[in-house]
């Protein structure tokens, strides 16, 4: 199952700007709100160096770099927990993605109107985190009647559920995300009961699909004159991404649309004179990357077609074989394994075996980052 970070804000934020900068789609780009009813998906390129130096080594017929799907979903209101604008359409995909990058307007533009009256990216954070706290609510209070129900023919089956539900209810009434929910319960999980109960209060959060229990990024959306700092707008984001511990990256999404279309020599010369050393996109697809604890390994398939692909972070390589193929999995006999760079100082994989370079290991070795590895199985 792909991994999908969802694109979401409030309208005329720059959320199907951004999108198009991303995935270089053709997506509606208005300037009035729900431009994008329904939510698009787009596939973004992971850049990598590393792909590109095995590619110089080995001179493959196909380079196939790994990806992260972006979702661009329609810009949330005040009251769409209630079903406002669309609200409930929007909610739901919220819902099925894995992460969030939270696109907050720090631009002016008279002609491109604001839903608020002043622009300013931390209300509107507040106003997008209210949204998404209510519809949690909704959904713990619908759990806690269900739970109730059950409970009345086994109290004690369901007393520890109903207690952190109740609990968690209060925690999310008090403004406060789900996401930080656990770390509340006790102080540093001392004891293998506290260590337990954190685990199934994770289990619990992941059941329930809640919207704040999703690892964010802040995403500042500047006008080009701001770049590359972002300006006073950009820097109270960045403020707050660091007071709750989150990424953020200051990009300006109408600047890198334009330049997707440039040839690369002439928009890299302008990014230069921007002060950029890299396009933004490449740093929201990094962040990204790194929102979803993402890694990256490498297959070279007979010498025709070197593959990067992203497996979560602790994965072994019994899970990197499922990412190549479904059989692969089934009938994982063992894996192969070297260092990107190593292969590159070897000069080929013949010779990495042949001065013991290459090694050989069982389904339960944990995948590390830039491993190259190749697949036996029956």
């Amino acid at each position: 199952m792909p991994l999908r970070v969802g694109i979401v804000g409030l309208p005329n934020a720059g959320k199907s700007t951004l999108f198009n900068a991303l995935t270089r789609a053709n997506v509606a780009v208005a300037r009035y709100p729900f431009t994008t009813i329904e939510p698009h998906v787009g596939v973004a390129a992971v850049p990598d160096m590393r792909l590109d130096a095995l590619a110089r080594l080995i001179k493959p017929v196909k380079v196939v770099p790994a990806t992260v799907q972006f979702v661009d979903i329609a810009g949330l209101v005040q009251g769409a927990h209630r079903g406002e604008g669309l609200g409930n359409q929007f909610l739901a995909a919220i819902r099925e993605v894995d992460a969030l990058a939270m696109v907050l307007r720090c631009f002016e533009n008279p002609d491109v109107p604001h839903v608020a009256e002043s622009l300013d990216p931390v209300a509107d954070l507040g106003v997008l985190d209210l949204e998404l706290s209510l519809a949690d609510l909704g959904t713990v209070e619908r759990r806690i009647e269900r739970t109730k129900s059950a409970a009345k023919s086994n109290p004690k089956a369901y007393e520890w559920e109903l207690t952190t539900l109740m609990r968690l209810m209060d925690h999310l009434a008090a403004g406060q995300p789900a996401r930080t929910f656990v770390s509340t319960l006790s102080v540093g999980h001392t004891t293998k009961t506290e260590s337990a109960s954190a685990d199934a209060t994770r289990a619990l959060l992941d059941e329930l699909f809640l919207l704040t229990n999703k690892p964010r990024l802040l995403v500042a959306n500047v006008s080009e004159e701001a770049l590359p700092g972002g300006g006073p707008l950009a820097a109270r984001v960045l403020e707050v991404a660091d007071q709750e511990g989150s990424q953020a990256i200051v990009i300006c999404a109408e600047c890198e649309a334009a330049l997707a279309d440039w040839p690369p020599e002439e928009a890299a010369a302008y990014r230069a004179e921007l002060g950029l050393s890299e396009p933004g996109v490449d740093r929201l697809i990094h962040a990204g990357y790194r929102l979803l604890d993402l890694i990256t390994f490498f297959t070279v398939t007979g010498g025709e077609v070197v593959h990067a692909w992203a497996v979560r972070r602790g994965l072994t390589a019994w899970h990197a074989a499922g990412q190549v193929h479904t059989d692969m999995q089934r009938g994982f006999i063992r894996a192969d394994v070297i260092s990107w760079d190593e292969l590159l100082s070897a000069g080929s994989l013949a010779h990495a075996r042949e001065i013991g370079r290459l090694r050989s290991e069982g389904r339960d070795y944990v995948v590390q980052d830039g491993d190259v590895i190749h697949i036996h199985f029956s």
